[in-house]
């Protein structure tokens, strides 16, 4: 399912640096962690204003960026596993499989995926993918599997939260 949602980056990158994107007062991010029953694997989709993640590759490169250029991609990539991860209950790294991302004049998505693993295992989730560089960052985890769905806010103040367990 991740796989269908990749591609049109190098249109995408196009329109960043067409100036199509513009600078807003709200920077806000949305990651959805949800159960995939068909592969049993937990499937990870994260969501950033294009201006922000442009931004963000901006300082990390001195400079312009390019998201159809593999070492902007790696560069991300690398950012991304810093910023974002979840851990086990007994406070082990969950690994993440990087899938790829897409971006369009708006939105930059990035996919990952924890292999042969359920929602249930994820007991922490660390979040600040943004806040370095926009203080008023928000990031909205929206954890979905076992018939219930927790919603956790990710700031500069909240950058580590448990995941309520269900029954």
């Amino acid at each position: 399912m991740i796989k269908q949602f990749i591609g049109g980056v190098a249109f995408a990158a196009a329109l960043l640096t067409s100036g199509a994107a513009h600078a807003h007062r709200f920077h806000a991010g949305m990651t959805d962690v949800t159960q995939n029953a068909a592969t049993g694997s937990v499937e990870v989709v994260h969501s950033y204003m294009a201006h922000d993640v442009e931004a963000l590759l901006a300082i990390l490169n001195k400079g312009e960026s390019d998201l159809t250029q593999p070492e902007d991609e790696a560069a991300l990539r690398a950012y991304m596993e810093k910023n974002f991860y979840m851990l086990t209950a007994d406070n082990k790294r969950i690994p993440l499989r990087w899938i790829g991302m897409s971006a369009n004049a708006d939105t930059v998505m990035v996919f990952q995926e924890i292999e042969k693993t359920q929602v249930g295992a994820i007991a922490r989730i660390h979040d600040t993918v943004l806040v370095d560089v926009l203080p008023n960052q928000r990031n909205t985890v929206n954890v979905v599997g076992n018939g219930a769905r927790r919603t956790l806010t990710f700031t500069r103040a909240a950058a580590e939260q448990e995941v309520p367990a269900t029954k």
